[in-house]
């Protein structure tokens, strides 16, 4: 195995357990799954309980797929893609440092599914045994092409922010009681 290789697997199981974690903890985490439910819907997602499933089976799946290095591109596009809404419906706005709920760790996590996409899964993989051979801008463009999709899909249909409230006007002054008794 070459240090390309050696990397490649690297990335695969660092990212593929940590996917696999956070999958889990959606499902079986302190909320449960009525809890990530309540979440998704408080970020705008209608059906929460179908986007807390969805998210478990998006990120289990997408973790699993990456331990075994199999459809790499595909997996990193979930990856991607389920980066890509929780950076912008729940961390954007809360600035970049993780310490603050910002976008840094879901960007981490984003371009490091970026980066296996380009690198490939490596010779460890089912992939190669298979002679799966996405990778380089072809597995990136993939990865960054699915990862669009179903991001914007996903956002289309289900996506449903709550208006910010509309000020209520404050009521036109009246006369002063001094001047009320005057008339």
């Amino acid at each position: 195995m070459n240090q390309t290789d050696a990397v490649a697997l690297l990335l695969r199981l660092v990212l593929g357990v940590v996917m696999i974690a956070h999958g889990l903890n959606h499902w079986r985490g302190g909320g449960r799954i009525a809890g990530t439910a309540r979440w998704f819907t408080g970020l705008g997602l209608t059906h929460g309980t179908l986007q807390a499933w969805l998210s478990v089976v998006t990120e289990a799946g997408a973790g699993v797929l990456l331990l075994a290095g199999l459809l790499t591109p595909l997996a990193c596009a979930a990856v991607l893609s389920v980066m890509l809404v929780a950076g912008l419906l729940a961390h954007r706005p809360n600035g970049f440092f993780v310490f603050r709920e910002g976008y840094e760790y879901v960007l981490t996590l984003a371009v490091t599914a970026l980066a296996l996409a380009v690198l490939g899964p490596g010779s460890a993989s089912l992939d190669h045994a298979a002679g799966l051979g996405l990778d380089g801008w072809t597995g990136a463009g993939l990865a960054l092409g699915v990862a669009a999709v179903a991001t914007a899909g996903l956002l289309a249909v289900f996506w449903r922010p709550t208006p910010a409230p509309t000020p209520t006007p404050e009521p036109a002054p009246g006369p002063e009681p001094a001047e009320q008794e005057a008339r």
